[in-house]
């Protein structure tokens, strides 16, 4: 008697291009080879690639969501064209209007008085590019309320708020008393790119974004956070996030004793790490600690030197980087830095050769959410405008895909895509079909 199926796929190739079906039962992998013998629903692939489903290692949603709901900077180069769309994108009165993307080479990190000048009839709040500021107008100041104001809260000479806060995302949230976005359309267009599952790496992350997250979406989630994080349903619980600040970097002993705290929650810690400066204090922090765990992280590796390499892979530390910056970015850091210090930018290739895991993630709202854009830039290595940074950390195909692709094999989990990729230098992938624990959350 043949095997019965709850799914079988048909007529699909492996990367390889050598023929592929799936049968699919109780959510798992079930049987995989050339051909399934057995009956149950089935699927014509029509000679598409089947992969296991894309995981964004690193990424923020309610941000992310959020950028879907505001209004976008990433592309204006002047103070005229950023006023333009302020002003469009502005609500009903006394309604918050919220930017995202803003390039500091159009005017610096403007104070309240230069925001009033764009827009002084709604409250305004506008996250910088990096997405460490929020720069508000005088209508939104005063929406803050009145002192005490912690220390993320820049003050001007008058003791007053000069409507720039760094890295207090959380206290604004709480103050202002902003509705949280819907992840809805978010996973959505997740499941049309094939991703069935997400990292969120807020550092905040507590019980309250977990309430939020959980469920909220058909991606599998993986959440990192404080050491307060709870284990919970709907989700996996992630490394403590440590979020590194070259400008304001705390003694080394104090990151060290977070890193101990975390081994007692037996959990991993994962350290933003953008600059050389943040990598080598968190290498520091790690040692002074006892040394790295299996499954400790470096988030970015914006900068890596070939000398730290070595010990990168004798810590068996994890990088988890985004190639997609090289793309959204590159033509910025080419004008920006040293030729010869281009090479260490979002190292790839030459992490692997050193024998370190590397993932990928998009760090979205501050790249792009899309994976595929990823895959095409660690493939290439090529900037938006079409010049190269770092040719020789390119990767092939099968390379890139295994930094985002989930297992593929009997008894793994059924997530799931079926995938075109074409030849062309150019192009992005598509999705025909998504299976998460083998429920298709999408189809063609």
């Amino acid at each position: 008697m043949s095997d019965s199926f709850d799914l079988i796929i048909r007529n699909a190739r492996g990367a390889d291009g050598a023929p592929l079906a799936a049968g699919v039962r109780d959510g798992r992998i079930a049987a995989l080879g050339p051909a399934v013998a057995g009956h149950g629903p089935e699927y014509d692939a029509r000679g598409l690639t089947l992969g296991g489903g894309l995981r964004d290692h690193h990424l923020h949603l309610l941000a992310t969501a959020a950028r879907m709901e505001s209004v976008d900077l990433t592309d204006c180069r002047s103070v005229d064209v950023v006023i333009a769309r302020l002003r469009a994108g502005a609500g009903a009165p006394g309604t918050w209007v919220r930017a995202i993307g803003y390039d500091e080479r159009v005017a610096g990190l403007p104070d309240r008085a230069t925001l009033d000048h764009w827009l002084a009839d709604r409250p305004l709040r506008v996250q910088d590019r990096t997405g460490g500021y929020w720069l508000l107008n005088s209508a939104g100041v005063t929406l803050l309320g009145e002192a005490p104001f912690p220390a993320c809260v820049e003050l001007g000479a008058d003791e007053r708020p000069n409507g720039r806060i760094w890295r207090g995302d959380a206290w604004l949230r709480d103050r202002i008393g902003a509705a949280p976005p819907s992840l809805a359309a978010l996973g959505e267009k997740f499941v049309k790119w094939g991703v069935t599952g997400v990292t969120d790496a807020g550092a905040s992350n507590g019980a309250a974004e977990a309430a939020l997250l959980s469920g909220a979406m058909p991606q599998r989630l993986v959440m990192m956070g404080t050491e307060a994080l709870p284990v919970g349903d709907g989700y996996a619980l992630g490394p403590v996030k440590l979020l590194l600040d070259e400008n304001d970097l705390p003694p080394v002993e104090a990151v060290a004793a977070r890193i101990v705290a975390a081994r007692a929650l037996a959990r991993n810690v994962a350290a933003h790490c953008v600059t050389l400066g943040e990598l080598v204090f968190y290498l520091a922090a790690l040692e002074v600690a006892g040394g790295a765990k299996p499954g400790d992280r470096i988030e970015h590796g914006g900068v890596i030197a070939a000398s730290l390499i070595r010990d990168i892979a004798a810590a068996g530390l994890t990088v988890v980087t985004q190639p997609n910056f090289i793309h959204d970015r590159g033509d910025r850091y080419r004008a920006q830095m040293d030729g010869d210090m281009l090479v260490d930018l979002y190292r790839l290739g030459s992490l692997a050769r050193g024998g370190v895991r590397v993932l990928g993630g998009s760090d979205a709202p501050y790249g792009d959410a899309n994976p595929w854009v990823a895959l095409r830039a660690a493939t290439d290595r090529r900037t938006r405008g079409g010049d190269v940074i770092g040719g020789g950390e390119a990767v092939g195909r099968a390379e890139a895909l295994a930094l985002y692709e989930g297992p593929l094999a009997v008894g793994a989990q059924a997530d799931l895509m079926l995938y075109a990729w074409p030849d062309d230098s150019d192009a992005l992938g598509t999705v025909a079909l998504t299976l998460i624990g083998g429920e298709i959350v999408w189809q063609t």
